[in-house]
């Protein structure tokens, strides 16, 4: 059985009445317990009650648990595009196939000095981003690249199409630590509405590829749900319902969840369900409060006001600098985009802004074997 299995038996836009019947008494319940919170307590903590009169307290449990687990750090890390090509046609992404401009992929020539600019900010943490394209961006790709860049990173992560569980158990042998794939929506008739060709378009395996990683036994899985494509409280809370499936089934494994936004892309999407600051707030302190020990990831999708005022209550991972381009560092603005960067600082201005904040920006992976001599 996997997570789709589970999935299927749940009606999932019923989470829509299981989050708007939380009460004030169901919310304090979720903020007291130390552990093994719920479904329900989750909807709870996703409320309108929460959110109204609970969102201070919230908060400072919040920053309490960040600060107890994760220390004062934040780890950065810095997407390296290697591709836009892409056989996926997808409503809401700039790198969608029915989009018609020049696509790119980098040579190995390329990628080296992509790697020596992302080095020369000081990242030592890596996320390799490709647009889904077997054929020019598959394991044959993988295979000549990802060796390549192992040479530069310290801790190496991917957001590539779904593979299978033996292709992650080699590209691990080659370096490779994290993998990220978000589900972009649990609900199944908006999934299908929005992925409309490639193998993209094929639900169920994309939400068993973590599965597949924990097979693999990967380092760390990332998961998400692209906030806007669909009803938040239903998203959150199958999100929810995912990690804590992950934690019962692969508990050796790592575990975060980034909270993509929807931005402006080539291909003008209208989003039909808005996520507005607030209630991104909420939804970041109730993951927090919900799973103390996973990583929360926040990119430049977010402006620098958002990213300085939720950084110090629950973030543990950051970028700064990112281009969503493949040769963005070394050879800027010359390819297509996957969206619009939001937090355009540099490298320098986000550090000390954090260091405002009293947090220290690492550069690397802390709590991985980093000192480790790779074989």
């Amino acid at each position: 059985m996997s997570f789709y299995d589970v999935l299927s038996k749940v009606d999932v836009d019923k989470f829509k009445s299981l989050v708007d019947s939380r009460t004030d008494k169901d919310v304090e319940r979720a903020l007291t317990k130390d552990h093994n919170l719920d479904i329900n307590d989750f909807a709870a903590l996703i409320s309108e009650n929460a959110r109204k009169h609970y969102l201070k307290h919230m908060a400072k449990q919040s920053m309490q648990i960040t600060r107890r687990r994760f220390g004062r750090t934040i780890n950065m890390y810095l997407p390296l595009y290697l591709t836009n090509l892409c056989s996926n046609k997808c409503a809401y992404c700039g790198f969608s196939s029915d989009n018609k401009f020049k696509r790119t992929v980098l040579t190995v020539d390329e990628i080296r000095q992509e790697c020596e600019a992302i080095n020369n900010l000081g990242y030592k943490n890596i996320l390799v981003v490709t647009g889904e394209n077997d054929r020019r961006g598959g394991m044959a790709y993988f295979r000549e690249t990802i060796p390549v860049i192992r040479e530069y990173a310290a801790y190496l992560q991917m957001e590539v199409q779904p593979l299978n569980t033996e292709d992650y158990a080699e590209l691990k042998e080659l370096g490779l630590d994290s993998v990220s794939v978000y589900q972009e929506t649990y609900h199944a008739e908006t999934y299908k509405e929005n992925h409309l060709a490639g193998k993209k378009a094929d639900m169920r395996y994309r939400l068993e590829t973590p599965d597949r990683l924990g097979q693999a036994n990967i380092d760390k899985i990332g998961i998400g749900a692209l906030l806007g494509l669909y009803d938040y409280r239903v998203d959150a809370c199958a999100l929810a319902m995912h990690l804590l499936y992950l934690r019962e089934h692969y508990w050796k494994t790592r575990l975060s969840v980034s909270f993509p936004r929807l931005r402006p892309a080539e291909g003008g999407f209208n989003v039909k369900y808005p996520v507005d600051d607030a209630h991104l707030i909420q939804l970041i302190l109730a993951f927090r409060i919900f799973d103390n020990e996973i990583d929360l990831n926040l990119s430049t999708r977010e402006s620098a006001n958002f990213r300085d005022m939720i950084a110090p209550l629950a973030i543990t991972a950051m970028s700064a600098g990112s281009s969503t381009e493949p040769g963005g560092y070394a050879n800027k603005g010359k390819n297509l985009e996957q969206w619009e960067i939001n937090d355009n600082r540099s490298v320098d201005e986000v550090v000390k802004a954090l260091k405002i904040n009293n947090l220290e920006a690492v550069f690397h992976d802390a709590s991985t074997t980093y000192f480790k001599i790779r074989a």
